[in-house]
C-alpha cells in the first residue's frame, strides 16, 4: 500500500504526508519491498520519480487492492447481503467501449448477481424518470438534486488517419491544422479554445469544419475513413493512436478540456456495487492501460 501511494503521487515526500508518517520511513518500506522481490520497482532521479516496467505491473495490482481496501468496512457493514437485481447506467455513446464495458466486466467479477442495463445515449437522461442507477456525466453540471462524484477529466486532441496525413500532408501545428478539413460533433463549434501546452496559454481558433455528426463515434469512424481532422477525448483516442488507426497531430496543443462525473439519485447512504463502480471508473481514467482481471 505504501509502493502503490508513492507510485500514485509520484513523490517520497507527498506519500508520506498523505500517509502520515516520516519520508525515512516511506523509503525504508520502499528499499525492504524491492529487498525482499529482489528488482527495482522505482527510477529515482533527482528532478522525478517513474515506474520501472515491474513496478508499473505491481501498481496494477496494488490499485485494485486499495479498493478492496477502502470498500473493507461496508462489506463488513453489509456482510451476508449480496447485490443483485438490475443495475442500469447511462452514459455518451463514446465512452462504451473503453470506458464502460471494461468497468462492467470488473464490477460482474465482484458481484455476479447483478444484471447490468446498459444505455448509451449522448443526451443527459433524467435518472428516476427513466429508473436509472448512476449515468457518467461528461460537461458541466445542471442544477438538480442528484448526487454527483467526481470522476476525472476529458482533454481533447486532434486527431487524423496516417493515409489522410500522407496525401494531404503532415500538421505539426495550428497554422497548418485551420486548413484542414474538420469532422464536428453536433456539440463541437468550428470557433475553439485550444491550450498552447508549452506556455499554457489559450487562444480561440477557427477551424475549416466540412462535416457534422450527431454522435463522436460517428464522427470518429468519417475520420477513419480518411475524410479529415477530427477532436477526440485523449481515453477514448490513446487506444486508437496505439493501434495506428489514428495519429495525434499538432502536439503543441489541446482542446478543451471536460469534467467528468458519475451521478446517482440515492438521497442517504448509495449501494455498495454503485460505489465500487465509481471506484472502478475513477481507476480507467487515472491509467486508461490499466486492465482488469478476475480475482
Amino acid at each position: 500500500m505504501i509502493f502503490a501511494t508513492v507510485a500514485q503521487k509520484k513523490s517520497f515526500t507527498e506519500a508520506a504526508k498523505h500517509l502520515n508518517v516520516s519520508k525515512s520511513a516511506v523509503s525504508q518500506q520502499i528499499s525492504a519491498l524491492e529487498a525482499e522481490l529482489g528488482v527495482s520497482l522505482l527510477n529515482r532521479t533527482t528532478r522525478e520519480l517513474s515506474l520501472t516496467a515491474l513496478g508499473s505491473t505491481l501498481l496494477e495490482r496494488s490499485t485494485l487492492l486499495q479498493d478492496q481496501i477502502a470498500l473493507l468496512f461496508n462489506d463488513l457493514e453489509e456482510a451476508g447481503t449480496n447485490p443483485s437485481g438490475r443495475f442500469s447506467i447511462t452514459y455518451p455513446n463514446s465512452l462504451q467501449p473503453t470506458v464502460i464495458i471494461p468497468a462492467v466486466q470488473q464490477l460482474m467479477a465482484e458481484y455476479p448477481n447483478l444484471e447490468p442495463e446498459l444505455i448509451a445515449d449522448d443526451q443527459s437522461l433524467n435518472l428516476v424518470e427513466h429508473d436509472l442507477d448512476v449515468a457518467i456525466h461528461i460537461g458541466e453540471l445542471p442544477d438538480s438534486g442528484y448526487r454527483a462524484l467526481p470522476v476525472g477529466s476529458l482533454v481533447e486532441l486532434f486527431c487524423a488517419t496516417p493515409l489522410y496525413l500522407s496525401k494531404k500532408g503532415s500538421i505539426p501545428t495550428v497554422h497548418e491544422l485551420i486548413t484542414h478539413r474538420w469532422i464536428a460533433t453536433s456539440w463541437q463549434n468550428p470557433k475553439t479554445t485550444i491550450t498552447h501546452l508549452k506556455s499554457g496559454g489559450k487562444e480561440t481558433i477557427e477551424l475549416n469544419q466540412f462535416a457534422k455528426c450527431n454522435t463522436l463515434t460517428g464522427a470518429i469512424d468519417m475520420a477513419l475513413m480518411h475524410l479529415g481532422v477530427v477532436l477526440v477525448p485523449d481515453i477514448i483516442a490513446k487506444p486508437l493512436i496505439q493501434s495506428g488507426q489514428l495519429v495525434h497531430i499538432a502536439k503543441d496543443i489541446q482542446g478543451p478540456q471536460w469534467p467528468v462525473y458519475t451521478v446517482h439519485a440515492y438521497k442517504n447512504e448509495k449501494p455498495i456495487h454503485i460505489t465500487r463502480f465509481h471506484q472502478i471508473i475513477c481507476r480507467i481514467f487515472e491509467r486508461p492501460d490499466l486492465t482488469y482481471s478476475d480475482q
